[in-house]
Parts: structure tokens; sequence; C-alpha cells
């Protein structure tokens, strides 16, 4: 084809030359440029999903064109991973940036959710607020309550304060949904965590929460994993969406930008921690959902007595079925 295209000899030289006929030449022409075709309109999907989630994995990609397209469209995982390569769509390796405070004169509550796995929606909610750059130096905060279960998130505000005015918003979003779903204004059964942070502790706040009968948990010290949940659904918004653009230009553009991805991450986007399925469509299931992915275990290191302690092996020593003498 590049004989032809590129250096411009005859198609009757060049299938001469490999032993083809014309038509072979053609046919081969043709799928070139079916394949071509092909390529650009996955290409085309990749970006189109990309402006609502510029930093999506290439995994979830491939997943989310399977389910719109069928599994006869998409190429394979390792045959379209090169193809974004090859198109440079690939993401970096993304730099997480954290940020916790909490420090006043409020009751602060124990941590009562140490192992424990929710089998349903709203048994479970952890709450946090995170920043988000605004060009200028600005900033903006989002306050955020995430369904343990589904991974919903359920409840949100977004503000250019700090105040816990805004984070009641949030949680009156969430009991809203929660209340509509169960048909009632008592929500008992259902755990809410979170760090101290004076906008969870505060008389208004736990106010709310106990006219609902929603019982309080919080982190008993101050590490990210302790509200992991909460912590992951802030990541993803910040790593895969706000990072990619560096800094979003106003406060303004982030009260339109943020819902969109909002509603993209609860509808579209799937999680790993629930089987690589959609939130919105979790929210309504039971059951334990399948992770799938598994915390890496380390091999326990041997002191320097327990290593003195392993007696030596005998003088002769079987190995691999022959023998050998140590010396």
């Amino acid at each position: 084809m590049e004989l032809v295209n590129e250096f411009g000899h005859a198609v009757a030289l060049v299938v001469r030359l490999f032993g083809r006929c014309r038509q072979a030449f053609y046919q081969s022409k043709a799928d070139i440029e079916q394949e071509v075709a092909h390529e650009r309109k996955v290409i085309e999907a990749v970006k189109e999903i990309r402006e609502e989630d510029p930093g999506i994995g290439g995994y979830k990609l491939w997943l989310m064109l399977i389910a719109m397209f069928g599994r006869g469209f998409v190429p394979g995982r390792d045959r379209f991973f090169v193809l974004m390569r090859r198109k440079g769509l690939m993401l970096p390796k993304p730099k997480p940036r954290h940020t916790t405070n909490s420090n006043h004169r409020y009751h602060k509550y124990k941590n009562l959710i140490k192992g424990f796995i929710p089998t349903a929606a709203n048994q479970l909610w952890v709450a946090d607020i995170t920043y988000i750059a605004l060009s200028g130096g600005d900033v903006c905060y989002l306050h955020l309550i995430t369904d343990a279960y589904s991974h919903k998130i359920v409840g949100w505000a977004l503000a250019q304060s700090l105040k816990a005015a805004i984070s009641i918003e949030a949680l009156k979003m969430a009991t809203d949904q929660a209340v509509a779903m169960s048909g009632s204004e008592t929500l008992k059964g259902l755990i809410h965590h979170s760090d101290r942070g004076v906008q969870y502790c505060c008389d208004a706040y736990v106010a709310m929460l106990k006219a609902h009968e929603i019982t309080i948990s919080m982190c008993e010290d101050y590490k990210p994993t302790d509200n992991a949940i909460a912590e992951r659904s802030n990541g993803i918004i910040k790593v895969e969406s706000v990072y990619r653009q560096k800094q979003l230009p106003s406060f303004g553009y982030a009260q339109n930008f943020i819902p969109r991805f909002i509603h993209f991450y609860n509808n579209y986007r799937p999680h790993m921690s629930i089987g690589y399925k959609i939130p919105a469509v979790v929210h309504l299931e039971q059951g334990e959902q399948k992770k799938m992915w598994k915390n890496k275990i380390y091999p326990k290191r041997q002191t320097e007595n327990e290593i003195n302690a392993v007696p030596l092996p005998s003088r002769t020593t079987s190995l691999g079925g022959g023998v050998c003498q140590r010396t």
C-alpha cells in the first residue's frame, strides 16, 4: 500500500512483485480504510466521555464503550490500550493533594463503623469537605455525603465558605432522597460517619441528624484512611476532573462544572469497589458488593532473634531429589 500511495508505483507492478492480484490489493485497501474509520469512531467516543470526565482511566473507558456500543464494536482491552497510547490519550500518573482540620469545643463522637460492611443503601453515609482551587488563588469548597454501599454521592453543596450551614445543605439533600426511598422521616439504622470537623459536630448539624434518628460516628484520629470512602469520592472528583484543568477559572464556572461531573459520577462511571457497576444502579440493590481489588499483604519481617532461632539443616540435605553434602 505504501509503494502505491507514498512512492507512486503502479498497482499492476506492486501486485506482481508480491504475487497478488489487483482484487486483493483493493480489498486490502478497503479493509484498512474500514479499520481506520472504526478507530476514528472509538476515539471520538473516548473524547466525548473525556469531556465529562477528563481523568477517567483507560479500563473504565473500555467498559463504558462496551456498554454503549456492544462487545463486537470495541477492540479487545490490550488493543484498545495500544490505540489509546498511539493517539496520546493515556493519562499521566496523578499527583494527589491532601488537607484536613478540626479543633473546637463541641462533643466528638466515637468511631462506630470499624469492620462494618453495609448490605444496602442508606445504612452508612460518609461525609467530607474538600477544597477546589480556582484561578487567581481563590478556592471554593465541596461538601459531600457519599453512600458507603453504592458509592453514590447522595448529598452535596458547593460554596466559597466552610460554614456549617453549607454542610447542612448537603445533609438535607441526602436526607430528602433517603426519606423518599423509605417513605418515612425516620432513618433509624443509618450511620453518619465523618471526621471531627466543627461542621459535623456543631449543634445545628447534630440536631438534624438526631431529628431523623441517624446514628453519629466519627474518626477517632486524623488519618485519611479512617474515612477512606469519602476521601476516595473527593479524590475521583479532583484527580479525574478538576486537576485535569489545572484550575477552574471562576466560582461561577465551578457551579456549572461540578454538578455535571457529579451527575456523570453517579449515573455513568463504573467503580472497582462495587464490581465495576454504576452507583445509581447499585443504590437500588441489596447484598454485599464484590470488590475488584484486593488489599496487598506484605510478608512478615523476621526479627534478628527469630532468624537466630531457626535450626540449621542437617549435614546431609536433600535438594530436588539429589543429595548434597554440606561442607
